[in-house]
């Protein structure tokens, strides 16, 4: 039985410090501030999109990890064709990992490349494309990484809000992308928008789950796997995918921990990492919460994957009978007996709640960051265990973490125009799309 819109309000109200971090009430959730969802709008200034006809940051209301209303931003895209006669479908794209930092924020910077083809694909067709930045990248507040219930909440408020801005020239009908984080985030907008008429599907690729699985199980013996081979073809440091991938994961985890201060402003996440790595993973943070690092950057020491692969090539340099694992990163027993840890890691798995919606899931073999056998678990939960009837995983040979969903494009496209299609009257040109894909795809098996 649905709430009311005063219930749930009083209901938030009351809302304890683990809101976000219990996934109760998801087919439920409105996700929205009663009296006022829209704020303002600015235009994006950073970047261009070739298929966009204008390109808005807009400022929302949702409800935070607090049980409170907080502002937030996202970026709209409307396309350059026709709006139809009903009004435009509405795709949202759900970033990955950028970091906790307001400079991070997708609408403080320029747009991520890869967003680009399948946005651009998507504005081609006539679909209007939201960009959440999540709450707290841009705006007040420290951004509660990988939570779950926070990234759903920001994507259905934003498309809430978009709704009632522009009025007609929506249609109300929508999907959710997202890559990484992002299809993390777009898995937890299917669970908590299950019962949306207006929603029709989600689209994931190398969705970030099983955290603690992958720092603690999966990566070493994988990561471990490709040192000896780097190391019998004689890969300098600097250009191993072992410390890069570990690296990598390491600033997740320093991210990961700086999130749950969002709500939890007593969890000390440098406990989770020994000595030597602590004062790393306190550059995820910054000096507010709001200044950290990025997780990448052009600029090296900007770089939170930078400051810790640094460190990881001086120790093994230092250390030339040490391997990429021995570093001295993650305190491995505290991370496993840490109840507030462990407790964000059940609570923020993805694929734990029955979904009927459409789902298509992109998922690279020879990804490191999101090992394949775990997103083939998280599959088969969703579907064998919670009998989530319209799941489909596609695995992309030989491709990386970043490079599966481009792949993908064409087959992310035809998916979306399949469950929800634009009428707008307008058929791309599939082979141009496939040649939007080949500079990212080389030695990929498609």
């Amino acid at each position: 039985m649905k709430r009311s819109k005063i219930a749930l309000a009083l209901a938030f109200s009351a809302t304890t410090l683990f809101l976000s971090a219990c996934n109760d009430s998801n087919d439920d959730y409105i996700g929205v501030n009663p009296e006022q969802t829209y704020i303002s709008e600015t235009t994006y200034n950073k970047d261009q999109v070739t298929g966009a006809a204008s390109v808005k940051v807009m400022t929302y209301n949702m409800v935070n990890v607090l049980g409170k209303t907080a502002k937030a931003t996202a970026m709209v895209m409307f396309p350059k064709i026709t709006q139809p006669a009903d009004g435009y479908r509405v795709v949202v794209w759900e970033h990955g990992t950028v970091g906790v930092g307001d400079s991070c924020a997708p609408s403080n910077t320029t747009i991520n490349p890869r967003f680009k083809i399948l946005a651009d694909t998507l504005l081609a067709a006539g679909y209007v494309v939201i960009a959440p930045d999540y709450e707290g990248l841009g705006t007040p507040g420290i951004h509660p990484y990988l939570n779950l219930g926070s990234e759903a909440k920001s994507a259905i408020a934003a498309v809430k809000a978009a709704k009632d801005h522009y009025g007609s020239q929506l249609n109300g009908t929508w999907m959710s992308v997202g890559q990484s984080q992002g299809g993390q985030a777009s898995l937890g907008t299917a669970e908590y928008a299950n019962n949306d008429a207006s929603y029709l599907g989600a689209v994931a690729g190398a969705p970030a789950s099983s955290l603690g699985k992958i720092i603690l199980e999966v990566a070493p013996a994988a990561l471990a796997d490709i040192e000896k081979k780097e190391i019998t073809a004689n890969v300098p440091l600097a250009n191993r995918v072992s410390v890069d991938s570990y690296a990598t994961l390491l600033a997740y985890a320093a991210l990961t921990g700086v999130g749950i201060k969002a709500y939890d402003t007593q969890f000390n996440y440098r406990d989770i990492f020994q000595e030597r790595a602590k004062p790393l993973a306190e550059f995820a943070e910054g000096t507010t919460g709001e200044n950290g690092l990025c997780l990448d950057n052009d600029v090296a020491s900007l770089s939170l994957i930078e400051k810790f692969k640094t460190d990881i090539i001086k120790f093994m340099t230092d250390n030339p009978d040490k391997k990429v694992m021995d570093y001295p990163g993650l305190d491995t027993n505290n991370f496993k007996t840490n109840q507030t840890v462990q407790t964000f890691l059940t609570a923020n798995q993805p694929g734990t709640k029955r979904i009927d919606k459409p789902v298509y899931i992109v998922q690279g073999t020879a990804d490191t960051n999101v090992p394949y056998p775990v997103t083939q678990a998280l599959v088969s939960n969703l579907k064998d265990t919670l009998g989530s009837p319209d799941v489909v995983l596609d695995p992309v040979l030989n491709a990386t973490h970043t490079q599966a969903i481009v792949c993908r494009n064409l087959q992310v496209y035809n998916f979306i125009q399949a469950k929800m299609p634009a009428k707008t009257g307008i058929t791309l040109d599939t082979a141009a799309i496939d040649a939007s894909m080949s500079p990212h795809c080389t030695g990929v098996g498609l």
